[in-house]
């Protein structure tokens, strides 16, 4: 006579073959992992590339940033005097030193995780036996947000230069598996690191290089020890434009 055998046995060794190609680890070395730091940076990047700081070109500038509360401060800030600098405008150490003072606020930024899969979901059958999920197809998104607020005014004023404004963007990357291979990557992420540049701002973008380069100091710049140029006024410098008269020739008496 023949044996059949329990449908939950050939469940369960359906479960097992299934499982035998999956993969689903997660390890970081640093307190974040890199993807997490790097869609936040990327956020950021995209949020402050809908910025035009070019009105402040030529100005000295304080960065105010005691209402800034949030993950990745200092790359926020740094990227935002990057900017600026890239503008012509000058950075001011201190509000009284300063023609424009510009505060900086965030009303978020970080990130968010979601999963979904097709499947069969874990079993728990009569008897304590359980058999486990198993994954046909498994998606991983994170996402990360930002929504920067900037505003200026003039620092003797106090008045108000422009409105203003709050910039919001995100980046996102999936991972998608089927059958437990993969991953296949999509989202702003793997562009941004495929191409160096950051892209979904609404405007022309002046990209940050993704080669950093310096220019050497001129050797007219003013420094410790150094002299300034004179500076001339208008009528002077149309006077120094004009070349002088040649000296007249000496008679010679016979």
């Amino acid at each position: 006579m023949r044996a059949s055998i329990p449908l939950h046995a050939l469940v369960l060794g359906g479960a097992l073959v299934g499982l035998s190609a999956c993969n689903n680890t997660r390890q970081s070395n640093t307190a974040r992992t890199a993807t997490e730091q790097l869609l936040i940076a990327n956020s950021i990047d995209q949020s402050l590339d809908k910025v035009d700081f070019s009105p402040l070109a030529e100005a000295s500038v304080f960065v105010e940033e005691k209402y800034l509360d949030c993950v990745d401060k200092g790359y926020l800030i740094a990227s935002i005097r990057h900017r600026l600098l890239r503008q012509g405008a000058g950075i001011a150490a201190k509000p009284e030193e300063a023609d424009v003072i510009l505060e900086v606020r965030a009303g978020a930024i970080g990130t968010d995780l979601s999963s979904s899969f097709l499947g069969v979901p874990e079993v728990t059958l009569p008897g304590m036996l359980t058999l486990p999920e198993v994954k046909m197809v498994s998606k991983d998104a994170q996402k990360a947000a930002a929504k920067i607020g900037l505003v200026a005014y003039d620092a003797k004023t106090k008045r108000l230069l422009g409105e203003g404004g709050v910039s919001n963007s995100f980046s996102d990357e999936t991972n998608t598996f089927v059958l437990g291979m993969g991953p296949w990557q999509d989202g702003t992420l793997r562009d941004e690191l495929n191409h160096s540049a950051t892209y979904g701002a609404q405007r022309p973008i002046d990209h940050v290089p993704p080669m950093v380069t310096f220019a050497r100091p001129s050797s007219r710049s003013v420094g410790p020890g150094s002299q300034p140029d004179v500076q001339l006024s208008g009528a002077e410098k149309e006077q120094a434009q004009v070349p002088p008269a040649p000296p007249a020739a000496a008679k010679i008496g016979h």
